[in-house]
């Protein structure tokens, strides 16, 4: 490994452990205060980085394997970029930027890629596609949700159930990447879907709980 890859892959790995001291914080402070916007954009900032450093690792030596984690890093980025952008369209006037097309765009491009990989291994017999088919099936559904909701005005209360799940499913991710790297002792499949296996009825219960307490009026 060279010198630059070596220096990309520590960077990404402090990143990720930010991404995941930020997430939990985010999880467990006062929602609204300021240590929980702190820790949110803490967050934010180490997905980026670590998005970015996967796709710096995979144009510095290409292979099959960092074509898959630079999909699944833009896949989890933008489950944090369109919770923490909900925020912004609180406002039934408040409708989608510029940003948010480019992104949902990307968002759908890896996703796509994602779903294509899971057939090219499936062909093959390999078992590990299910779990691109499984992010990139989650991924394709969210773009569309998110093209449709894009495409109408906002309802009053829609970004709470938005930021939660997306900043929740951002941090499933991140968690799943520490999974698939340390819990050595699970399958490989196992490792990479047990976060999104308890986590999505706990984004479930949450959505639910900060709706009744955010509801408009």
């Amino acid at each position: 490994m060279s010198l630059a890859e070596t220096a990309t892959l520590w960077l990404h790995i402090g990143a990720g452990f930010v991404a995941l001291g930020g997430g939990l914080g985010a999880l467990t402070t006062e929602k609204g205060g300021h240590r929980h916007r702190q820790f949110g954009r803490g967050f934010l900032y180490a997905m980026a980085v670590v998005a970015a450093t996967s796709l710096a690792l995979l144009a510095l030596s290409p292979t099959v394997w960092r074509v898959f984690l630079g999909l699944v890093a833009v896949f989890s980025v933008y489950f944090a970029f369109s919770g923490y952008r909900a925020l912004s369209r609180k406002r039934p006037d408040d409708g989608a930027g510029t940003v948010d097309w480019v992104a949902v765009g990307l968002y759908g491009a890896a996703s796509a890629g994602l779903v294509g990989m899971a057939a090219w291994f499936a062909i093959r017999g390999i078992d590990f596609g299910v779990v691109m088919g499984v992010f990139g099936g989650i991924g394709l559904v969210f773009s569309a949700v998110d093209v449709r909701q894009f495409r109408r005005d906002p309802e009053p209360g829609d970004w709470v159930g938005q930021h939660v799940v997306r900043m929740g499913a951002g941090y499933i991710a991140a968690v799943s990447a520490f999974s698939a790297v340390n819990f050595l002792f699970l399958p490989p499949v196992l490792r990479w879907l047990w976060p999104t296996l308890l986590g999505t009825p706990l984004l479930v219960y949450l959505v639910r709980t900060y709706e009744a307490t955010f509801a408009p009026g």
